[in-house]
């Protein structure tokens, strides 16, 4: 299923939510949730790139990285913490880019469906080399010296940061319809992850794959109020320094600073 802005994708929207909201009403078994519920607190807004259809978004030694997607529109660009643009990568067609993660001397970026992940230069983001990987590439992180994988399923995969090479998986032990998306690996060890195509963000231990908080942030940008061209919720990067994380969306015209806060 191809996650552009085409008409099917509402419906296909309002579906998936409806799973994640039985899921999380039976979270496995048949036994009520009881996974924490949180929030988000708004703290601070910053403009946003509307022309940014964002699949992956990072801080790393102050400087944030984000990724794009689509056919013919795809690209990297990074921004200094004052929001001044620095550099700008674009990715050729028909290649559809996907999450990235600077594991420190590479910055990663894995496609749509092509399977093929890209090794870039941190600071400059020229191209390095290509490697291949089964299956769809998603989100991507950088944890403990391993880079963490989504493919659109409940399933995690952790990766050899020089190689790329498959290490070992996680599967959620809860909450097994999620399609997990865009990833952040957060200085608090657990992986945050944006459930696609819903307004949910999951918090993951990447040890065991229990989830242990389940994040609302239908109340950024409603759907209702979306501007034209604007698409679902995606991007989660935690703030260095800080309790705080930014979030965005698919070609949102903002990005919003905020604390995961109890229900």
């Amino acid at each position: 299923m191809e996650r552009n802005r085409r008409a099917p994708v509402a419906t296909v929207s309002i579906a998936l939510t409806t799973a994640l909201g039985l899921a999380a009403a039976t979270a496995g078994c048949g036994k009520p949730d009881d996974t924490p519920r949180m929030r988000v607190e708004v703290v601070a807004e910053r403009p946003h790139d509307t022309s940014a259809f964002t699949e992956g978004l990072e801080f790393h030694d102050g400087i944030l990285y984000e990724s794009t997607g689509l056919s013919g529109r795809s690209f990297i660009q990074t921004t200094a913490a004052d929001g001044t643009p620095l550099t700008r990568a674009d990715l050729p067609a028909p290649l559809f880019g996907e999450g990235i993660t600077n594991t420190g001397t590479i910055l990663w970026q894995v496609t749509y469906t092509e399977g093929i992940a890209i090794a870039r230069d941190p600071g400059t983001l020229a191209e390095l080399r290509r490697t291949g990987y089964d299956g769809e590439g998603w989100g991507l992180c950088t944890r403990n010296n391993q880079v963490v994988m989504s493919n659109g399923t409940d399933t995690l995969t952790f990766r050899d940061p020089d190689t790329f090479a498959p290490v070992r998986t996680v599967t959620l032990t809860s909450h097994g319809d999620t399609r997990l998306n865009e990833l952040d690996c957060a200085p608090d060890g657990s992986v945050y992850a944006n459930a696609w195509p819903s307004d949910t963000i999951l918090r993951i231990d990447p040890e065991s794959g229990a989830v242990l908080a389940v994040i609302d942030a239908s109340g950024l940008l409603p759907r209702g109020s979306r501007p034209a061209g604007a698409d679902v919720l995606n991007g989660i990067a935690a703030v260095p320094g800080t309790d705080r994380f930014l979030l965005t969306g698919k070609n949102w015209p903002t990005s919003y600073e905020v604390r995961f806060v109890p229900e």
